[in-house]
């Protein structure tokens, strides 16, 4: 797990298929969040299966949030998210 100090600072996030996240941040680095698995879950994420809400997918004081009331936080997106390949 990855601390706030070393952890770089998420800049922008875009929506891809298969509900996962491109994520873009400060330094350079591009990382690939699956938002899946929480979804699969229910209850407070299932509502991101609706694809038009995922799509509006936003950074917001560092966090990565869909609506009012369902957000990622910094150290959740970047601990749980892989490295994108571009051979991927």
């Amino acid at each position: 797990m990855s601390s706030v100090i070393d952890r770089p600072r998420l800049i922008d996030v875009e929506p891809l298929v298969d509900k996962k996240l491109k994520l873009i941040y400060n330094n350079g680095e591009i990382r690939i969040f699956d938002v899946k698995p929480y979804i699969e879950r229910g209850h407070l994420f299932a509502h991101l299966k609706d694809d038009a809400l995922f799509k509006k997918v936003r950074v917001k004081s560092s966090y990565v949030s869909f609506d009012e009331r369902t957000d990622f936080a910094p150290g959740t997106v970047y601990d749980e998210s892989e490295p994108f390949r571009a051979d991927s």
